[in-house]
């Protein structure tokens, strides 16, 4: 039951991934949370985070913001860094997942997806068929029921790592 919080990959930062080689093996799109992915929590666009996305555009890959906040929030740090977005997604849900791979213009299976949720991020690309990265977040002081959701994710953590060491799964390193 648990394998279906699993992630396809676990990366330290949304930052120190490697999307050329990613888009050598076929992505042409990628979607991002953004808090405690890309940003604090609330924080606008760093400096890192517009030239970010401004190497993933001369990689030559499409992005889209995929956010349960609303507007407010969204909308600006995605003017900042030149990329759609999607607020209110509802994460886990499927639809806005798929809504966005619509709106870059590239189907799911060239798509990852990244973010620092199990329950949220990666259950939601998963039930989407979309590849997704788990990154640490960014900063470990959280609202309250996210710092519940997060001992919930610990354990989950706990079978995949024990499962990883004792070979019953492997990364997917698409």
């Amino acid at each position: 039951m648990m394998r279906m919080f699993y992630p396809d990959r676990r990366e330290k930062s949304a930052y120190t991934i490697d999307y050329a080689d990613l888009y050598r093996k076929g992505y042409r799109g990628v979607i991002f949370d953004i808090d405690n992915t890309l940003a604090l929590h609330g924080a606008p666009a760093t400096q890192e985070a517009v030239a970010f996305f401004d190497s993933l555009r001369k990689i030559g890959f499409s992005t889209c913001l995929l956010s349960n906040n609303q507007k407010p929030r969204v909308a600006p740090f995605a003017d900042a860094v030149g990329s759609i977005y999607i607020e209110n997604a509802h994460k886990p849900s499927v639809k806005n997942y798929l809504e966005a791979c619509r709106r870059m213009g590239v189907r799911k299976e060239e798509v990852i997806f990244v973010g620092d949720q199990l329950f949220t991020d990666v259950y939601g690309a998963k039930r989407a068929g979309i590849y997704h990265i788990l990154t640490e977040p960014i900063n470990p002081k959280e609202e309250i029921q996210i710092v519940l959701k997060r001992y919930l994710e610990h354990i989950v953590l706990f079978f995949y790592e024990r499962d990883l060491a004792r070979g019953r799964i492997t990364k997917k390193n698409s």
